[in-house]
């Protein structure tokens, strides 16, 4: 591999991060704001996590899935990843808008709603990039199981309030 053609996957690797990471800044700014007002003051249910365990576990998936998104950018030509990447797109503003739903508009019957479609948006894409690249569609995996644990938290926290 040429040194130029490392330096662009390097670079694009960069980017990846920075837009995976910086929607988990613009949500942890959206959450700041009501996780220790609003957010304790709601009726939980047993298995709700500890505060503290929420950022490492989000720092973790979004490197995963950047580095997913990487490896299908990597993978083709820009017209044959586009469509894959349209759709990581797609779910990672559907993630932000559960937190600005949830966290912002403190509508929690509102982010059963949305997190119902982010459910359905990662695990198309986890199949569509594992039809790609069997790691890409791995990597995701972590992501869709504590998308789906999050989706039980949700409800419960509605029905519970």
């Amino acid at each position: 591999m040429s040194m130029r053609r490392r330096s662009v996957d390097f670079a694009g690797l960069l980017a990846f991060l920075a837009v995976c990471l910086g929607i988990g800044v613009l949500g942890s700014w959206i959450t700041a704001g009501s996780v220790n007002s609003w957010y304790p003051t709601l009726n939980k249910p047993s298995f709700n996590p500890p505060n503290w365990v929420f950022a490492p576990v989000w720092t973790t998936l979004y490197v995963l899935m950047a580095i997913a998104a990487w490896r299908i950018w990597r993978s083709a030509s820009w017209p044959a990843a586009w469509p894959a990447l349209l759709l990581f797109a797609v779910q990672l503003v559907v993630n932000l808008g559960w937190s600005f739903t949830f966290f912002g508009l403190r509508s929690l019957g509102g982010a059963v709603a949305v997190i119902l479609v982010l459910d359905a948006s990662v695990a198309a894409t986890l199949y569509v990039f594992g039809r790609r690249d069997r790691l890409a569609g791995w990597l995701l995996g972590p992501y869709l199981l504590w998308i789906l644990f999050a989706t039980m938290l949700t409800v419960s926290l509605w029905r519970l309030n």
